[in-house]
């Protein structure tokens, strides 16, 4: 009963006997270390930590010898993939007035900040497409009668010099009309069957190879474990075709581009934890996006090219989140990276 409990806390816990030997460890601590318990369990402290920030092992062995709890905050934790941020928690268990057990539990700090960036993430996009929304309905309701004043007028017009201003404004009206579209998105909802997201990603791939010059390489690395999800291929498609003409135009044709799958486990979307989750990165090894600018992508209409609309990233973004999942960036000089969280199964507790 107790362990069931603690296999469903987020917060990693680890028990340890009175030689600081690993005895028992919960599922959020296996997701943690990136490792199984049956591998780590027998492994004493200093073996697990050996690796880490010394402070990590050092306040965990000075628990056991003070038999008083400790907490510490902001520690690196190292493990085989990267490092994380951590808070410690470590309690000390007697049996008989002696030291027999400590309570180890870790929370995963840059976890909780990363929950808190989509959060405002979700937020800012529903807030975004609202005020969009609103305006592309203001305007598209005086452009159809621009446009149906430009064609009574042509009908009346017999010099062609003059049709062709009013043809002027009839194409423009057109091109304002398929502009105020894309701003308001598709209102169909995904149409979700069985598929494998290989099948989208190659897709795109090979679209994206075919309009590009010989310059540019597309590497793939894709995890071939990965499951089958739900989703509406035409709309993944779309999605992530405009990250990857992103990152195309970043490298202006002649760069490198990765695209990379991944499965990650117990992870958090807007508030809704899922078993599994596809992480898909388009990586490109471009000049990087402005500071003051990558808190801004996802929005309507920002762009930092001219000749751009800036609407490409906002569709992907509002196309992913209608399958539960997120697109987030993070971006230096040659290595810009768009990772596309996609729910593998329905949401847990």
């Amino acid at each position: 009963m107790h362990k069931r409990i603690l296999d469903h806390l987020n917060s990693a816990i680890l028990l340890f006997d009175s030689e600081l030997t690993l005895i028992y460890i919960n599922t959020a601590g296996e997701v943690l270390f990136a490792d199984s318990a049956h591998h780590l369990l027998g492994l004493s402290a200093a073996e697990i930590f050996k690796v880490s920030e010394p402070m990590l092992l050092v306040n965990i062995q000075q628990c056991a010898a003070s038999l008083e709890p400790m907490m510490a905050s902001a520690m690196m934790l190292n493990r085989t993939s990267q490092s994380v941020t951590i808070n410690l928690s470590a309690t000390p268990l007697l049996k008989d007035d002696k030291f027999d057990e400590l309570l180890v539990e870790f929370q995963q700090v840059d976890n909780h900040l990363r929950i808190s960036k989509e959060e405002r993430l979700l937020s800012q996009q529903n807030t975004a497409r609202l005020l969009v929304r609103g305006l592309a309905h203001e305007i598209k309701n005086p452009l159809g009668g621009l446009r149906g004043a430009a064609q009574l007028l042509d009908m009346e017009l017999d010099s062609q010099e003059l049709k062709e201003y009013t043809r002027i404004i009839i194409a423009e009206s057109d091109r304002l009309q398929s502009l105020m579209d894309k701003m308001l998105g598709s209102n169909k909802l995904p149409n979700k069957k069985a598929l494998n997201i290989h099948e989208v990603l190659e897709r795109v791939r090979q679209l994206v190879q075919a309009e590009a010059s010989g310059t540019l390489t597309i590497k793939s690395d894709y995890d071939p474990s990965i499951p089958e999800i739900q989703g509406d291929k035409d709309q993944l498609i779309q999605a992530i075709l405009n990250i990857v003409r992103n990152a195309v135009q970043a490298t202006n044709g002649k760069g490198n581009i990765v695209i990379k799958t991944r499965i990650q486990r117990h992870l958090t979307i807007g508030r809704k934890r899922y078993k599994l989750v596809i992480k898909c990165d388009v990586i490109d090894d471009g000049p990087g996006i402005d500071a003051d600018m990558i808190t801004q992508i996802f929005y309507p209409m920002i762009t930092s090219r001219a000749e751009g609309t800036g609407l490409g990233l906002s569709i992907a973004q509002s196309l992913i989140n209608q399958h539960g999942g997120l697109i987030e960036c993070s971006s230096e000089p040659g290595n810009t990276v768009f990772s596309i969280f996609l729910p593998v199964e329905i949401g847990c507790e």
